[in-house]
């Protein structure tokens, strides 16, 4: 069965956001073995400086890596990242999937992802150039993949 791992950094406060991640993660279960991987985000001050920021990415960097599945195609979620339908997302996923059978996608803190991250990814993805708060993202993400699934598939959930 297909592995799909999401690597985020930080909690989901509101429970909402845990019943929405909840419903996506039992909705993949029809596609792959979903598993996400919370880690806790650095601490820094509130208005930290950019060494402070750096250092913190630094931190999570090294866990985030460390629990990556290894010979997993993997996939850092950025704001530089490549942009793409739903159709051509799901394409992608196919094709990296017929070759892996493993995809890892990596979500990082409210400071975003440490070069070290993204030099190690296979694939930089931007969902959107807006913003969004990383909480709302992961529940986005994995709508993402649900649809991507489904198109592959066939279902009728992507019209």
């Amino acid at each position: 069965m297909i592995q799909l791992t999401v690597i985020t950094v930080g909690n989901l406060k509101e429970g909402y956001w845990r019943d929405a991640v909840a419903e996506y993660e039992k909705r993949l279960c029809a596609f792959c073995k979903p598993e996400i991987i919370q880690l806790k985000e650095t601490r820094v001050a509130d208005d930290p400086s950019d060494t402070e920021i750096n250092t913190a990415l630094a931190d999570e960097a090294k866990r985030i890596l460390a629990a990556i599945p290894p010979r997993s195609y993997k996939i850092a979620l950025c704001v530089e990242g490549k942009e793409f339908s739903s159709e051509e997302l799901a394409q992608r996923l196919e094709g990296v999937l017929n070759e892996n059978g493993s995809i890892c996608l990596v979500i990082g803190s409210s400071h975003g992802l440490a070069p070290e991250v993204k030099a190690a990814c296979d694939l930089r993805l931007s969902v959107s150039k807006l913003t969004f708060p990383h909480q709302l993202m992961r529940v986005l993400l994995l709508e993402v993949l649900y649809r991507c699934f489904g198109i592959l598939k066939g279902t009728k959930y992507h019209k």
